[in-house]
């Protein structure tokens, strides 16, 4: 798959799971396929809005496999490929591969803190072990280690390693990845809904959302107005999905968009341990929000 095709709104797909803990597959595939059809340009299965860190390695693998099987190649399907074991996310990757994923998404490895080698180490070895297009994800917030333009930069220089999820909430990031990365193009993925539109006027492509999780076709619009040159209809929309973006984030993700998700009827709100319910202003807060983006009656 051309590398062009990963741009736009991209969803970082909650799991819908049922009131025991276990995969709801049925609402997954309605979900999927609604995201197709509103617009959405890829997915991603398996990040940590899927609650990847409280499923297991098969559960892991079900998900990834069901998802490229209803997305049928419809958009991109990216899947989460991210680990602490360098072993596990070389497993991943090859899994993602043999399922038909067109790319992975690997995570900087979390709690465990390499060192700037370290990390260089770890992404070679993943993007080794496939000829998938592989995104790097640097999630300092989560993952503790921040990777460096510089080691960004030594990254970019296996063929493989095609891009970067940027969840720093840096927006001088992108502009200095640009710079350190002139020998090829190198997509450039917000990984945080209430900049993203500053995130493209930095040299981003596109988006990979929680939000779009509820509003896709919302999302979509956005990111096609800007690529269309209109971008006071995408500060537009993204001034109304501004209230949204914040309330989706006011628990740990996924917490909140579950609960949205479950206002809409889309799934079901149910979270793995150690992710609580949200608490009775939380779900307060999320309600006035679809509400104020014209997504709830």
């Amino acid at each position: 798959m051309e590398t062009t095709m990963f741009k736009g709104s991209i969803t970082a797909l909650i799991t819908p799971m049922d009131t025991d803990g276990s995969l709801d597959f049925p609402a997954f595939g309605r979900l999927i396929d609604w995201q197709v059809t509103e617009g959405s340009s890829g997915v991603v299965p398996m990040g940590t809005t899927g609650e990847s860190p409280t499923l297991s390695h098969d559960e892991h693998a079900r998900v990834v496999a069901f998802t490229v099987q209803t997305v049928a190649g419809r958009i991109p399907v990216i899947a989460g490929a991210g680990s602490n074991s360098t072993a596990e996310a070389v497993a991943m990757a090859r899994h993602a591969k043999t399922a038909g994923a067109d790319a992975v998404l690997v995570v900087a490895p979390y709690y465990n803190k390499p060192t700037q080698e370290g990390l260089y180490r770890h992404f070679m070895a993943v993007a080794d072990a496939t000829d998938l297009p592989l995104f790097i994800y640097n999630i300092p917030g989560r993952s503790v280690v921040d990777i460096s333009v510089e080691t960004m930069a030594r990254m970019a220089r296996h063929a493989h390693i095609v891009g970067v999820k940027d969840a720093t909430a840096n927006l001088l990031r992108p502009l200095q990845v640009r710079r350190a990365i002139r020998h090829k193009p190198f997509i450039q993925l917000s990984g945080e809904d209430g900049t993203a539109v500053s995130f493209l006027a930095a040299g981003g492509t596109g988006c990979i959302s929680v939000t779009a999780n509820v509003a896709p076709r919302l999302c979509a619009e956005m990111h096609r107005a800007w690529q269309d040159g209109r971008v006071a209809d995408a500060m537009a929309i993204q001034d109304r999905l501004s209230a949204l973006h914040d309330a989706l984030f006011c628990e740990s993700n996924p917490g909140p968009v579950k609960y949205a998700a479950s206002l809409l009827g889309l799934a079901g709100e149910i979270c793995r341990l150690p992710l609580a319910p949200l608490s009775d202003e939380s779900r307060a807060r999320v309600r006035d929000a679809l509400a104020l983006a014209g997504l709830l009656n």
